[in-house]
C-alpha cells in the first residue's frame, strides 16, 4: 500500500512581507498623484461655473441696463421658480461660496476656504 502524503504550498512570512511592502510603494506613489488630480478637476469644475455666472451676470446687466459698480447678487441670476438667468442653483465641488460681485467685476469662489477664484480665464490651477 502506498501512502501518498499531501504536500502544502504556503507561503512564507518573508514573500508575504515582500508583497506588503510592494503593495505599500505602489499606494505610496499612486495616492498622492490622485489627490492632486482630484484638486484639479475640482478646480476646473469650479472655473467652467464660474463661466456660467460670467455670461449670465453680463445678461442680467444688458437686461437691466446696469452701470459700473450697480451691485449684483447671486438671488439676481438664479431664483427658486427657474426664472432666473442661471438654470440651477451653482454648487462648488471643493465646497466654495460663489459670489456674483458688483459690475465690472469679475464674479468668485471660494475654492476649498484657501484660495479664491476669479474671473474667467485669468487664473491658473497650479501644477
Amino acid at each position: 500500500m502506498i501512502i501518498q502524503k499531501k504536500s502544502l504550498h504556503a507561503m512564507t512570512l518573508l514573500e508575504i512581507m515582500t508583497v506588503l511592502g510592494i503593495i505599500g510603494i505602489i499606494i505610496f506613489i499612486a495616492v498622492p498623484s490622485w489627490l492632486r488630480q482630484r484638486e484639479q478637476s475640482r478646480g476646473i469644475a469650479c472655473q467652467e461655473t464660474l463661466t456660467k455666472i460670467e455670461h449670465a451676470k453680463e445678461i442680467y446687466i444688458f437686461d437691466k441696463n446696469l452701470s459700473g459698480g450697480a451691485p449684483v447678487d447671486m438671488s439676481d441670476l438664479w431664483q427658486t421658480d427657474g426664472k432666473g438667468y442661471l438654470k440651477s442653483k451653482p454648487r462648488c465641488p471643493g465646497g466654495g461660496q460663489y459670489t456674483a460681485n458688483p459690475v465690472n467685476v469679475d464674479p468668485t469662489c471660494s475654492f476649498n476656504g484657501q484660495e479664491v477664484f476669479s474671473g474667467i480665464a485669468q487664473h491658473k490651477l497650479p501644477q
